[in-house]
């Protein structure tokens, strides 16, 4: 009985100091990141440019604090929009063959929305209880603590995070698209503070054997920008 008791104690104890490193994690991340002190900015604009199978495509971020986000891709001379305006959120896609608005999903909302610097979706998925610590790794020869998200249920994510900097190294996504699976793997680099905005410049990506490198070219914060930017008309 003594043993079954130690056992027990034991166990729960091992429980809490993971509960307690994780969050330490998270919150030596949310400081690294200058998370913390989001809230205090008002606008973000990220001008960027997109790079795969030899073609580079201008791209345009803006967000709004708390919530508003919207994304322009150039692409041979047309613009894919995706936008939330913090209650609803609209696709323009002329890939597609049109160039009406189309609702977005919750789905497809949730995927931009996670993109918003505003949203520290780290807590939240920790305050939810949507992240486990699994151990540690090694990414590019840097030790890394590795988190595991729940995203929504059927889709998860691992973060890799550096134990020393507490930077993001890598992610890696499996994903459910349209009865498909897909890893995604993205490698953030080169940090850089702009204005007490902390952010990779650039992000190099591959999924299905494909690589795309994201790169920051001008970060502007605290710049004017309408909610009706925000609205596709």
């Amino acid at each position: 009985m003594k043993r079954l008791l130690l056992s027990a104690v034991c166990f729960l104890a091992v429980i809490i100091i993971n509960a307690q490193s994780l969050e330490d994690i998270i919150n030596n991340y949310t400081v690294a990141n200058k998370l913390d002190r989001i809230s205090e900015f008002k606008t973000i604009k990220i001008t960027a440019r997109t790079s795969m199978m030899g073609m580079d495509m201008p791209m345009e971020i803006w967000m709004k604090n708390p919530n508003k986000i919207k994304t322009v891709t150039s692409f041979n001379g047309q613009d894919i929009i995706q936008a939330f305006d913090g209650e609803k959120g609209f696709m323009i896609n002329p890939m597609t063959g049109s160039n009406n608005a189309v609702e977005m999903t919750s789905e497809q909302i949730k995927d931009v929305a996670r993109n918003n610097i505003f949203q520290n979706y780290m807590v939240n998925y920790l305050k939810n209880g949507k992240l486990a610590l699994e151990g540690e790794d090694n990414v590019n020869g840097k030790p890394a603590f590795k988190v595991k998200a729940d995203l929504d249920g059927t889709n998860k994510a691992y973060m890799y995070i550096d134990k020393s900097t507490f930077l993001l190294l890598k992610t890696v996504a499996d994903l459910n698209q349209g009865g498909m699976a897909v890893t995604v793997e993205s490698f953030p680099t080169d940090y850089t503070e702009t204005s007490g905005i902390f952010l990779p410049m650039k992000t190099t990506t591959t999924a299905s054997g494909m690589e795309i490198v994201t790169t920051f070219t001008k970060v502007e914060v605290d710049i004017p920008i309408e909610d009706s930017v925000f609205k596709i008309k």
